[in-house]
């Protein structure tokens, strides 16, 4: 098989593959017998005129004879590359646990299951039809679920989101299209594996969610929803035993392998192992606020008068401020909405999701600043006075509101957590639980928004429109209204006076990294930090190649324990 690396094509073009490949290797087309796209992105860099660029793989006779006569741009299309272990002989006596069904924590135990070491998946939160109608009751005004809502249940934060599947991770290995393949089978749209800016779609992510959870199951791992781990049992500086509860009643499973695949909001199991003595370091993140404008004016701005031919615009817009500080667009949603994020009661962080078809009037994405340890260490000493003298809310000191005792003094690998509580804290008084927003020119001019304009806010959870500035460290606030009027020179309108700004965008990654070695194994023998939450990863295609990863060196270094099957397990199995 020959590759195409760049074969393009303008987006009006109505050839077939096989005649856009035949045309391109000038030869008829009945030598080709099959066309398989590798790779496609648009190419809106010469507007009006836009083109597609395809990557193509192509069967076709005499492909020596093709490969002689042509340039730079065909090769020999190379073998695929990944391929899995050859399982260890180190005994294990008992099933690893995996903790978490996140994408770390479910391609971790599909892998195991796979192979036969009939993994326990412990996710805190619920199956995925559940999960989602204790969402919606949330958004709809009801009570939060601490333990069932857009952070916590089957899938992981990254359910509720747009379900984007780019990532700058490198794969010589083949891990990420092995990934992808996996989704494809698991019902999302091939075209993930070929476009340069792959998305499923909160809507049918759920149905991939619920069909990785057969395979696995099918495969012989047992899942349990609603099991919270509690503590971990760590005897000479190794894992023993992991302990947890479901309904009340407590649990302990005995196992010497335990993923930790926690996602980046799992704030108590954090602390947890902060006392057990698991080492781990505060990294830096990223904070800020969610914009919207409409997709229509993103749409004129990318593409120009042909927009209305292709798919949702999307953006990245990148600048630095005057002081020196980088700023980004985040976790950008066409046709999306912004919604309430939380996980803690009284705390209000937001997040962006969009439907597969991207259809919704309104584009968001966050804009947000890198905070380094040393920024949110500072910070959350002058929260902290602000309290101690003043009354604060852990918003920004001078707000002059009681914080009844949600945010507290963690130990400097935990600050991150308590920055975010801080300014989570701050974004919920502000709303009284419903997602804080202000127009874009009142938050310049520092004053608060009664209505809006033309941009009207398309939100899951309600909105309140009124004062947000000073929710963030006034430096990180200066630096986003910066950035926003400096991204105005590469999409025309961002800086529009009546786009939609909300509070407060605290969750764009974990901000502890729970250290490893080479191995993928804490120095507490036994953990094995994996995914997002843990500092390996950043989005879901990332996180889920960190799970294969994990897998892999399991699999790599211990035997399968006694008795395994491939038989999908009765007892102790998948709890809806």
């Amino acid at each position: 098989m020959i590759r195409i690396l760049q074969c393009k094509c303008k987006i009006e073009d109505t050839r077939s593959l096989k005649q856009l490949a035949a045309d391109y290797l000038r030869i008829a087309p009945e030598r080709i017998r099959a066309v398989h796209i590798r790779r496609r992105s648009l190419d809106a860099r010469k507007k009006p005129e836009l083109f597609y660029v395809y990557c193509l793989d192509v069967e076709a006779s005499q492909e020596n004879k093709i490969l002689k006569n042509r340039g730079r741009d065909v090769v020999l299309a190379p073998k695929p590359a990944y391929s899995f272990p050859v399982r260890g002989t180190e005994p294990l006596l008992h099933p690893p646990v995996v903790v978490g069904a996140g994408p770390a924590g479910l391609l971790a135990a599909y892998a195991l299951a796979v192979l036969g070491y009939r993994p326990l998946l412990l996710e805190r939160g619920q199956e995925i039809g559940r999960r989602s109608r204790d969402v919606k009751a949330f958004w709809d005004g009801g009570a939060l679920n601490p333990e069932s809502n857009v952070q916590f249940g089957e899938g992981g934060a990254g359910t509720f989101s747009d379900g984007k599947l780019n990532t700058m991770v490198k794969d010589p290995s083949g891990r990420i299209r092995e990934v992808l393949g996996l989704f494809v089978e698991c019902g999302a749209d091939p075209a993930i594996l070929y476009d340069s800016k792959p998305h499923i779609g909160t809507d049918c992510l759920r149905q991939v969610i619920q069909a990785l959870r057969e395979k696995i199951l099918e495969a012989g791992g047992q899942i349990v929803f609603g099991g919270r781990v509690t503590d971990f049992e760590i005897l000479d500086g190794r894992l023993d035993a992991v302990l947890w509860e479901k309904d009340g009643v407590p649990r302990r499973t005995e196992t010497a392998v335990c993923i930790l695949a926690i996602g980046h909001s799992a704030r108590d199991t954090f602390e947890t192992l902060y006392r057990r003595g698991v080492p781990m370091t505060a990294k830096p993140f990223a904070v800020g606020l969610r914009i919207e404008h409409p997709q229509s004016m993103i749409q004129e701005s990318q593409y120009g008068a042909k927009g209305g031919l292709l798919p949702a615009a999307s953006y990245k817009v990148t600048a630095q401020s005057s002081a020196g500080r980088g700023v980004y667009s985040f976790c950008m949603c066409p046709g999306g909405m912004v919604v309430n994020a939380s996980s803690e009661a009284g705390l209000l962080a937001v997040n962006g999701m969009s439907n597969h078809a991207r259809d919704g009037r309104n584009a968001n994405s966050a804009v947000v600043v890198t905070v380094q340890p040393e920024d949110f260490m500072r910070w959350n000493q002058a929260y902290q006075a602000a309290e101690r003298e003043e009354g604060g809310t852990g918003e920004s000191p001078g707000s002059g509101r009681r914080s009844e005792g949600y945010v507290r003094v963690l130990p400097p690998s935990l600050a991150g957590l308590e920055f975010q509580r801080h300014l989570e804290l701050g974004a919920g008084r502000r709303g009284q639980g419903r997602i804080p927003v202000q127009l874009f020119g009142d938050f310049c001019r520092r004053q608060p928004s009664t209505g809006f304009g033309e941009v009207i806010p398309d939100t899951k959870g309600g909105c309140a429109p009124g004062q947000i500035r000073g929710i963030l460290p006034s430096c990180l606030e200066e630096a986003i209204e910066e950035g926003v009027r400096l991204f105005a020179r590469q999409l025309q309108g961002f800086d529009r006076e009546d786009a939609v700004l909300a509070a407060v965008e605290s969750r764009t990654s974990s901000p502890v990294r729970i250290l490893r070695n080479a191995q993928m194994e804490s120095d507490v023998r036994g953990l094995f930090p994996c995914g997002e939450g843990a500092g390996y990863a950043g989005g879901i295609t990332s996180a889920a190649v960190d799970g294969l990863k994990l897998a892999e060196a399991i699999a790599g270094r211990f035997a399968r324990p006694a008795g395994a099957g491939t038989q999908r397990q009765k007892e102790g199995g998948c709890d809806d």
